[in-house]
């Protein structure tokens, strides 16, 4: 029995082994058509002639994510590592809508159900842990993340301070009737978003929105280019990208025989 779980654990958890990519592959697969049926049901037309068919189809990845689910759980060392983690909640939020549809029916009515079946859209998350290229970007925004955490404070301080710097340029004639409303023309505005919903009308407000326009494309540029290089950085890393079979965890030396995050082998 522990033999199985091992070499379960290998083909479910290690995407190097044939067998690994094969199985990841035909999850790919099944995650790809379980996303596109959730987008026809959406579809009138489309539900009524084939609502049916449909939900057959539904029950049936819910099926097979129910058991690649719990064959993570039992093949993994420690289940309640996976259970609680980003991907194992993933996986879970990918199953549970199909049974609460079960649960909730008739007296929660049929906009609750709704929402619940929506949920399953969340199963495009779960491509993610079968694309290495998907990792390093992963790894880049983990990388960058304070530093683009500093970069917003300081976007919000600006547009902060633009919104009520209009408020009081332009004032409730031309739509600014508080402070709330031109921090949100600010928002729209320096993201080069621009609904025309709010415009200022006097010639020291249209300087100001010149200004912030300017400004915007430096808004975009910064976090862009932080992340750029933080994946150039791990595409050049000579870590290896075997993930650990226990945890997870990834960027392990090429030598490496054991997890420097839970130090099981690798």
């Amino acid at each position: 029995m522990i033999a199985i779980r091992r070499k379960l654990n290998r083909i479910i958890f290690d995407t190097d082994t044939p067998a690994g990519k094969g199985f990841d592959l035909a999850l790919v697969v099944v995650i790809i058509i379980s996303v596109l049926a959730v987008i026809l049901e959406s579809i009138p037309g489309f539900n009524a002639r084939y609502g049916p068919g449909l939900h057959q189809t539904e029950w049936i990845i819910t099926g097979i994510f129910t058991l690649e689910y719990l064959a993570r759980i039992w093949t993994h060392p420690k289940p309640l590592r996976y259970i609680f983690s980003f991907y194992g909640i993933i996986d879970f939020l990918a199953i549970v809508p199909t049974y609460l549809d079960l649960i909730f029916t008739g007296a929660m009515g049929f906009a609750v159900i709704r929402g619940l079946r929506l949920l399953r859209i969340f199963r495009i998350l779960k491509i993610t842990r079968y694309s290495s290229e998907g990792k390093i970007i992963v790894e880049a925004l983990k990388a960058s993340r304070y530093k683009i955490l500093v970069f917003l404070f300081a976007v919000l301080i600006v547009v902060l301070i633009i919104g009520t710097l209009m408020y009081l340029v332009e004032g409730a004639d031309s739509g600014f009737s508080s402070i709330p409303v031109g921090i949100y023309w600010a928002i729209v505005t320096l993201t080069t978003v621009g609904y025309g919903d709010i415009a200022p009308a006097t010639s020291l407000g249209k300087f100001i929105a010149s200004l912030v326009m300017i400004l915007g494309y430096g808004v975009i540029a910064v976090p862009t280019g932080i992340v750029t290089f933080e994946i150039a950085t791990a595409a050049r890393s000579p870590k290896s990208k075997r993930l650990c079979p226990s945890c997870g965890h990834g960027n392990h030396d090429p030598d490496a025989k054991y997890c420097k995050a839970c130090g099981e082998k690798i």
